[in-house]
């Protein structure tokens, strides 16, 4: 068997080429903040992540928000933005103000703060 295929992969029939499809005004930018919290203190980030959703609801340029566990003291944020204005509100908003004022007492590590961009999106109705 070539590339470890089992007899089912190799009956089946695979496209030659691959089309994306972007939707005009989809969101470009995201942040991906990820959290390490201190042993003991799991609950208490969980807790701050869940009501977190309170304060982003109030910001008309964050998109979409997702607070993650990730597993066990690891938890994330991952939020999508249409443009550089949104997301830099984001940035200097009331989930990263509150995050880092309790940042020392709940996280093991300072949050590694990514800002990707996005090249394809999946979402309902695209």
């Amino acid at each position: 068997m070539r590339w470890g295929l089992t007899k089912f992969a190799q009956k089946a029939t695979f496209s030659t080429s691959i089309i994306l499809s972007t939707v005009e005004n989809m969101d470009t930018l995201a942040i991906l903040a990820l959290l390490k919290a201190k042993p003991g203190k799991e609950k208490e980030v969980e807790d701050f992540l869940k009501s977190a959703l309170l304060m982003v609801q109030a910001e008309t340029g964050t998109t979409s928000w997702y607070a993650l566990k990730m597993g066990p003291g690891k938890f994330g944020i991952f939020d999508t933005f249409p443009d550089e204005i949104g997301r830099n509100a984001h940035l200097s908003g009331e989930i990263a103000k509150a995050l880092f004022a309790k940042a020392e007492e709940l996280l093991a590590e300072p949050p590694t703060i990514e800002q990707p961009e996005i090249l394809a999106v999946k979402t309902p109705g695209a």
